[in-house]
This record gives C-alpha cells, sequence and structure tokens, in this order.
C-alpha cells in the first residue's frame, strides 16, 4: 500500500499505522527485503495488534505490505541462516504466537494481498479473516523445497480453509499460484485489478463499519470457536457468544435506530 505513513515514522519503522477512522492499517514495511519477517518485524507487528485489541471503537484492522511488490515473502532466511538451532525453535515459537494473535484478535483480520505471500507470509494471511488480492498476488507454501515444513499453522490453516486434498497438493508440491487460482480455490474472497485493491478493502471495511463491533466479534469467536465440534456443542458456544451482545448497549442501540428508520450509532459496549 504504497504511500502509507504514520505521523512520527521513520525508516526504520517496521509496521507503519495508518488510521481511517475505525479500520487500522498495518502496514509490513520491509520493502527492501520483500516485508520478509525478522524477528523484530514479528515483534513489532505483535506490539501493535496488542495496542490495538483493546479499543473498543475498532471495526477492522487490515494487514499489507510497503509498497505494492510484497505482501510478505515469508521468514529472513539470510537472518535464518545465523540462527543456532535453539534460536530458531524460539523464532518459530514467536511467529507462531503472531500468527495465533492475529487468528484471536478481536476484531476481523484482512489481508490485502498484492506480490508475493510465501511460506510465512501467507501462514499470516491465512489466520486472517479475510483475504483480498489484486492480480499481480503470487501465493505458496513452498517449506518443503527448503527441507523444512510450514511452522506457523499453514498445515493446518489450509486445510481447513481448502480442503486437505488442495492442502497436501500445494503443500507437498511447494507449488506457487496466482491470485486467480488463489480465489478459485477459496483461498481469497476477491480478486481485483492491482490499482483497485485499497479501494475494494475500503469497501469491505464500510460493510464491516454498518455492523456492531461487539457483534463483529462475538460473530468470529462464534465461528472459530465452533468449527469442527459436534453441532450441539458448536450451538452452544454459538448461544453463549449471542448472550454476550444479548446484555450490550449497541443491543439496545440496534433496536432503537430500526425502529427510528436511522442509521445506528454504536460504541463497542
Amino acid at each position: 500500500m504504497g504511500g502509507t505513513k504514520k505521523a512520527n515514522a521513520s525508516a526504520k519503522t517496521l509496521v507503519l499505522v495508518e488510521r481511517q477512522g475505525a479500520i487500522a492499517w498495518l502496514i509490513l514495511n520491509r520493502p527492501e527485503a520483500a516485508n520478509a519477517l525478522s524477528r523484530a518485524l514479528v515483534a513489532a507487528l505483535r506490539a501493535e495488534l496488542a495496542a490495538l485489541a483493546g479499543q473498543p471503537e475498532l471495526t477492522a484492522v487490515v494487514l499489507a505490505g510497503a509498497e505494492d511488490k510484497a505482501f510478505c515473502a515469508g521468514a529472513d532466511l539470510k537472518e535464518r541462516l545465523g540462527m543456532t538451532l535453539d534460536e530458531t525453535r524460539a523464532f518459530l515459537d514467536e511467529l507462531g504466537a503472531l500468527v495465533q494473535t492475529i487468528a484471536n484478535f478481536p476484531r476481523p483480520v484482512i489481508a490485502a494481498l498484492s506480490g508475493a505471500a510465501f511460506g510465512g507470509g501467507l501462514e499470516i494471511a491465512l489466520a486472517c479473516d479475510l483475504r483480498l488480492a489484486d492480480e499481480s498476488a503470487t501465493m505458496g507454501l513452498s517449506e518443503v523445497r527448503l527441507g523444512i515444513i510450514p511452522g506457523a499453522g499453514g498445515t493446518q490453516r489450509l486445510s481447513r480453509l481448502c480442503g486437505i486434498a488442495v492442502a497436501k497438493e500445494l503443500i507437498l508440491t511447494g507449488r506457487r499460484i496466482d491470485a486467480n487460482t488463489a480465489l478459485s480455490l477459496g483461498l481469497v474472497s476477491r480478486v481485483v485489478a492491482k490499482p483497485d485493491l485499497r479501494a475494494a478493502v475500503a469497501s469491505l471495511c464500510s460493510e464491516l463499519a454498518a455492523a456492531g463491533p461487539l457483534a463483529l466479534a462475538a460473530a468470529k469467536r462464534a465461528i472459530d470457536a465452533g468449527f469442527g465440534k459436534p453441532m450441539h456443542e458448536a450451538l452452544a458456544i454459538e448461544r453463549a457468544c449471542y448472550e454476550g451482545v444479548l446484555v450490550s448497549q449497541d443491543r439496545n442501540e440496534g433496536l432503537r435506530a430500526f425502529a427510528e428508520k436511522r442509521p445506528p450509532r454504536y460504541q463497542g459496549k
């Protein structure tokens, strides 16, 4: 997402933050390394997500890469070469914690995919709730070609998203696919022309903004927690999530706004 800046950003800022009303854009800012996931970048992105998590007025978070050349090319392999085995294990723990932070974030998280999304970069996107891509996007979990396997949830999330047969074919071959193939497999929900990606994400965010933020959080939690459970357990999870919004001020505001034929003014309470 070229041109995005934080008010006090410097050349060394690894994650640029842009607020557009109730939407927060987090821009991975290592364009010289195709936004590869260094230890410092992983820590910075996790810190920014933690800072946003407690903001009740927030509708959604968008993850994107700087300068549109890459969303994220994966782990920083140059840095990895200098790590001991114990340091590598620690990094995998840190990366896994980041990906889980994205998956557990209390509002919808959208991946805006432009350019390369490989390895850990694609695993970050898989942890997001929604993925939009432009026509330049290329995706893959090619770790087997490096003698390793996806280590930040890719083997599990890709199979859950696209089915086990698709996951095995893509992961076992290490194949890279283009945006339209990703769309046909259900890996992304929409593909647009490269100049239109930001507008497409903004349009999606506008749809999300029409909903109550507590309702968004509860619906996301119900879907994620209930997935794969027996139906009676899943329905109990849904009911528990519903109970949280049932006693909220936002629920009362939604009913009043409907009766008064006006847009609701949700406050996340």
